[in-house]
């Protein structure tokens, strides 16, 4: 499967970009899915719900399942997160794996930069960064820049990049 990645500061547009991508993509008919990486301990589980409960007893894995959609829940339990890799071997076939996060992973990446965070660009001193999407102006940089909401040339470039 291809893959390319989003990444940035907090607050950059990393998600707002990731869902445009997405709707883009999907509507030209590629098959996509998403893995998202969370630095701090999320939970996509309720307190009080079957599944929580489960979990919170001990349960190694949990399968959320419903008419419309199903869910696998891994308790690490002190083990070691698993790596990228070890996460897009457990996704079915796509045409496109999006990626948020996972600023150092090796994967090619676009950076999403908002003029109003004042941080320093990734770019400077990422290699895997393949292009910056901003809503700034950014003058002389060594790889392309596209405005933050062109989602268009944002996605041309990304099909680009993994030669789909």
């Amino acid at each position: 499967m291809k893959l390319f990645g989003v990444t940035g500061w907090k607050n950059s547009g990393k998600t707002g970009l990731m869902e445009r991508l997405v709707a883009e993509l999907t509507g030209r008919g590629l098959s996509i899915s998403t893995i998202k990486h969370a630095h701090h301990s999320t939970d996509i589980d309720q307190p009080g719900r079957d599944s929580f409960r489960h979990r919170t007893a001990g349960a190694h894995e949990v399968i959320l399942a419903s008419p419309l959609r199903w869910a696998l829940m891994h308790e690490l339990r002190g083990s070691e997160e698993p790596s990228l890799e070890d996460l897009i071997a457990k996704l079915s076939p796509v045409d496109l794996v999006l990626v948020e996060g996972y600023k150092s992973g090796s994967h090619p990446k676009i950076e999403t930069h908002r003029g109003e965070i004042p941080r320093p660009l990734l770019a400077s001193e990422n290699p895997t960064i393949r292009a910056i999407a901003s809503n700034a102006g950014l003058d002389g940089m060594s790889v392309p820049v596209f405005d933050l909401d062109d989602t268009a040339a944002i996605a041309d470039f990304v099909l680009r990049e993994v030669g789909l």
